[in-house]
């Protein structure tokens, strides 16, 4: 059975793609923690896959928050993301790894994309300001896997791909009270605000943006789908430079709902009020998955549904 290194284990992703693999009978994985493995190291990067020549890759390391944290720390979100997709691409090709599977973010399209967002939308505009750091990281790594299977395809038989999820949350998420994104953020607001009797939560933003969230297991199983595709397959749904499947839920919801139907899910009783003085993001941000639902796949996850398992994981939690 294949070896199998995924890059972030310990990650929301990661964690999910593990999970979905382990259902599928793997046992043969490879795994570093952020301490034994600097991944923004190259030399460190390379002496590892040389080390363990593992047979697939998953790249769900990445560095990730919200709007505040993408707003404070654009440097490290630029800067560490092209180096950990770069040097683990990279060394994947130097190590003889055929399959390999990076993943990007929705933010990789323009702030006013057409919805729902197709493939073909990538570099057709500007990106949103708040977060265009870490897209131009995550555009980077798309053209990565390209070029690599551009010129080393037919010699070197690389088959390495992308997938675009929209918004992810579910079990692993980072619930930082700053840093985090909008579901884990709302979850822990309105969980403090049940806990203390707080009268009112206050949501940044004026709740009318629209965002589709996917289930994180979902993502894992729709990963493992795409790298699992027959090459002939992938081929005939993609092209050469325009390579990357995205993964989406199939509809959005505006983050007033959203904020209600958290509210509802953890029992807050309070009101929910907006602060339109904070920045919304872009206004809308939904994905067209018809290129992966045409594969034959499709999201089950309801957010009902998911919500409350993410829940129930974050009470769980020291």
């Amino acid at each position: 059975m294949a070896k199998i290194y995924v890059a972030g284990h310990r990650g929301m992703v990661g964690g999910a793609i593990v999970r979905a693999l382990q259902q599928q009978g793997h046992r043969n994985f490879v795994f570093r923690t952020h301490a034994e493995l600097e991944l923004t190291n190259q030399a460190a990067v390379q002496a590892f896959f040389a080390q363990e020549k593992p047979d697939q890759v998953y790249v769900a390391a990445a560095k990730v928050g919200g709007i505040h944290a993408n707003n404070t720390y654009p440097a490290e979100f630029i800067f560490d993301n092209l180096m950990v997709q770069t040097n683990v691409i990279d060394a994947a090709f130097r190590n003889g790894v055929k399959k390999l599977l990076f993943l990007g973010s929705s933010c990789i399209y323009p702030r006013l994309a057409s919805q729902p967002m197709a493939e073909d939308a990538l570099i057709s505009g500007h990106l949103e300001p708040t977060n265009e750091p870490y897209a131009i990281a995550k555009i980077a790594g798309i053209k990565l896997c390209e070029s690599y299977n551009r010129q080393y395809g037919a010699s070197h038989g690389v088959d390495y791909r992308s997938v675009m999820p929209t918004n992810l949350y579910g079990p692993g998420d980072n619930y930082h009270p700053e840093n985090s994104h909008v579901i884990p953020s709302l979850i822990r607001r309105f969980h403090e605000a049940k806990v203390s009797g707080a009268p009112s939560v206050s949501i940044w933003g004026s709740g009318t943006p629209k965002r589709e969230f996917l289930y994180v297991d979902d993502m894992a199983a729709a990963s493992v789908f795409v790298m699992n595709l027959p090459q002939a397959t992938y081929q005939q749904h993609t092209q050469p430079m325009l390579s990357h499947i995205n993964v989406g839920f199939g509809s959005d919801v505006t983050i007033a709902e959203l904020a209600r139907a958290v509210g509802q899910t953890v029992g807050y009783q309070g009101t929910i009020e907006f602060d339109s003085s904070k920045p919304d993001g872009a206004p809308r941000k939904w994905m067209d998955s018809s290129r992966l639902n045409a594969l034959g796949w499709q999201a089950k996850v309801r957010l009902e549904d998911g919500l409350l398992l993410a829940y129930q994981n974050f009470v769980g939690q020291p």
